[in-house]
């Protein structure tokens, strides 16, 4: 279990309390609207599909030309931490999380996933290439 969703699991926890009536009347309408807030935040910020070669946090965007991302683990958001330390979260149990994982690159075409696909390049093919560019020992 990574961050996100140790985060997740104290948010479904307290909206079962709330289900159940733990909290007083007055309090229930306020932890009601934290527990929503927290689920926007957690949806802003989770691992990146784009980004597959880290788990990278979508939520906390890109810099540079290159587009690189701002925060490489998703573990690492700064967003993620603040909500989880808000939920009780310790060093311990920090320590204890896995660490999340890069999402698997897709192929393209329904055929196997090769090293373009890794890489995210397009396929490039000789056969388009015009006759007059072509030489006397031309393969396509």
């Amino acid at each position: 279990m990574d961050l996100h969703a140790w985060i997740t699991q104290q948010v479904d926890e307290v909206e079962r309390l709330i289900e159940e009536g733990e909290f007083p009347p007055s309090q229930d309408d306020a932890v009601r609207l934290r527990c929503e807030a927290d689920r926007r935040i957690l949806a802003r910020h989770c691992i990146d599909p784009d980004v597959t070669y880290e788990p990278a946090c979508k939520g906390c965007g890109t810099y540079g030309d290159m587009e690189l991302s701002n925060v490489d683990n998703l573990n690492d958001c700064p967003e993620l931490l603040d909500l989880a330390h808000a939920l009780g979260l310790t060093s311990e149990i920090l320590a204890s999380l896995d660490q999340p994982t890069p999402p698997e690159p897709k192929p393209r075409d329904g055929r196997r996933l090769g090293l373009a696909d890794i890489l995210a390049t397009p396929t490039i093919t000789t056969s388009d290439v015009p006759a007059a560019l072509r030489g006397p020992r031309w393969k396509p």
